[in-house]
């Protein structure tokens, strides 16, 4: 797994968390690559916005002092989750190419249940039609799925929800997230 060289402001909390006494500024984030959910430390005298791309990579960062670790999924403001939300839409739609390949390579993780599975709204019988028109022809799109198969409930959405969830809770197989 590769590095997080950008991360995605969801909360900037100029006076920290409010229940621990601490005083210090932090900012609620999330990796642009793997989709990691950080704790960061701006610089002194630096204040950040929702929604901001800010550079946390090795070497000289302008914005951001330190990384304070991983942020558990439970630290996470609401308003941060709101911000989740829009920066998981905008990911599915900007690497759909990306998504629609877990579609056409996605395997079964043992031999009651397959990753499509996994995805909220896809049962037994989609993965099946999936599996079976993937085999014909790869999917090129999320249209090509939902004109391929009958009745399939939007695949960008079904993804979308499984990374939330994925983010927000626990779950035994993460699919999109580390």
């Amino acid at each position: 797994m590769e590095k997080e060289e950008h991360a995605i402001i969801l909360e900037y909390l100029p006076n920290g968390y409010p229940l621990e006494g601490k005083m210090m500024p932090i900012a609620q984030a999330i990796g642009e690559n793997n989709l990691t959910l950080l704790e960061l430390v701006p610089r002194r005298g630096i204040s950040l916005e929702v929604g901001e791309k800010v550079y946390i990579g090795e070497g000289k960062r302008d914005k951001i002092y330190y990384i304070l670790g991983r942020l558990p999924r439970e630290k996470l403001t609401e308003s941060a989750k709101g911000q989740l939300e829009e920066f998981v839409k905008k990911i599915v739609k900007e690497n759909e190419k990306k998504f629609v390949d877990f579609f056409n390579k996605s395997e079964a993780i043992n031999k009651r249940i397959h990753q499509i599975e996994l995805l909220p709204g896809l049962g037994k019988k989609y993965v099946k039609e999936i599996i079976a028109k993937r085999k014909e022809k790869e999917f090129d799109s999320f249209e090509d799925m939902k004109k391929r198969i009958q009745n399939l409930p939007y695949p960008e959405k079904a993804i979308e929800k499984r990374i939330l969830q994925e983010l927000t809770t626990f779950e035994r197989y993460n699919l999109f997230t580390h």
